[in-house]
């Protein structure tokens, strides 16, 4: 009997409180992927404006969506309130889906890590439990502001440690994270598998540059990701102003993306002086306008902060530059490096005048950005693409289900 025949009747939920699919990419992508290797898949996760169906079937997915609370500040109360509407939302919604289908692996996205509480009924009825570890949460709030050994961090600790304890297998995005699964998880190594984030190879084919992105200047330099508090944008910004300071107009700015720093970001762009060279597009999720904005761009940027979180983090941005063939400038992060490696340059660690530095020598050496690129684009087609990672995905169920 062929792996495809075997896995015909086993069915899949999975469970995401971050995002709405199918707009988290690499969610979808999993989900998309083992429907194509005949797992019947569910997915429960928050509903939004863009999707405001509360169920509905996409690609064959079968997708319950659920009224989220009000996001998150950084008290400890507005956490209490989001999590709690999540945990009892998915799990009443879980159960729906188990009172018509029995479950065979419950697969849980982080963050937060409370997702397993969602879970536990089903596992108590037989099914397995897949942790997909997207975010460290302890280092997350810390890069958020609090202190490290403080009490939310400490109970983020615990709770990953449970999670943890309660999964059958782990997939982790890199090998920095595989190492948190090996050491303070506790998981063995035989149930641990990395599945990177990355695009699909043909995500952008056909991507075409358009000009009008650079509105009237010579060069363009692109940001694509969200704008939230540990991503950086304050370094690109200040970067920008020390590069228009330097006299130098030719040089256009787009960031693109969208969160809970953007007014923000916007009222002090303004405070700098940046005026039209830095221009914030709002979020744009069509795959053909945003392939054309980094088509377009001559050096694409992730400013993320040097931080404990972000050196073990996996930029899904730095991926989506890197498969349109751009060089890309970063801070000198371990996973950051490990992703890019020759594709990119390395600003000190949260200095912006080398982040400017950088920007400038790629956006004056154009021999230098075409090899580059080139490097980068084969490190995608090569090993980084989704394609690539799907393998690892089937081997992680098939060793939950206790296949060989």
């Amino acid at each position: 009997m062929s792996r495809r025949s075997q896995r015909s009747r086993q069915r899949v939920l999975i469970l995401v409180q971050n995002l709405p699919v199918p707009f988290d990419r690499r969610v979808w992508q999993e989900a998309r992927s083992l429907t194509e290797a005949n797992y019947e898949v569910h997915v429960i996760c928050p509903r939004t404006p863009r999707y405001p169906r509360r169920r509905e079937v996409i690609d064959g997915i079968c997708v319950y969506r659920y009224a989220p609370g009000p996001e998150a500040d950084s008290s400890v109360a507005a956490y209490l309130v989001e999590y709690s509407i999540a945990v009892i939302s998915q799990a009443l919604l879980a159960l729906r889906v188990r009172l018509r289908r029995r479950i065979a692996i419950v697969h849980i996205c982080n963050p937060p890590d409370l997702l397993f509480l969602c879970a536990l009924p089903l596992l108590a009825l037989g099914a397995r439990l897949i942790y997909d570890h997207h975010d460290a949460c302890p280092e997350l709030m810390v890069a958020k502001g609090r202190e490290p050994g403080g009490r939310l961090v400490r109970l983020m600790a615990r709770l990953e440690r449970l999670t943890y304890r309660l999964a059958t297998v782990s997939i982790e995005t890199n090998g920095s994270f595989r190492a948190i699964a090996l050491g303070r998880g506790g998981m063995r190594p035989e149930n641990v598998f990395v599945v990177r984030s990355a695009p699909a190879a043909g995500r952008f084919a056909g991507a075409e540059p358009d000009d009008q992105w650079r509105r009237g200047r010579k060069h363009l330099v692109g940001y694509v990701g969200i704008m939230g508090s540990q991503d950086g944008l304050d370094y690109l910004l200040d970067a920008a102003a020390d590069i228009i300071g330097r006299g130098r107009d030719d040089v256009q700015f787009v960031l693109v993306g969208d969160g809970t720093e953007v007014p923000r970001l916007r009222a002090r762009a303004a405070d700098l002086g940046l005026g039209s060279q830095v221009e914030f597009t709002g979020l744009i999720s069509s795959d053909h306008q945003l392939g054309s904005i980094l088509a377009t761009a001559d050096v694409c940027v992730s400013p993320d902060e040097a931080n404990a979180m972000n050196d073990i983090s996996t930029m899904n941005k730095i991926m989506e530059y890197m498969a349109l063939g751009k060089p890309v400038v970063q801070f000198d992060l371990t996973e950051g490096r490990i992703s890019a490696g020759e594709a990119s340059l390395y600003a000190a660690a949260n200095d912006p005048q080398d982040l400017a530095d950088c920007i400038l020598r790629l956006v004056d050496d154009e021999a230098l950005r075409t090899r580059m690129g080139s490097l980068g684009q084969q490190r995608m087609r090569t090993h980084l693409c989704w394609e690539a990672q799907v393998p690892q995905l089937l081997a992680a169920y098939d060793r939950a289900l206790g296949r060989q």
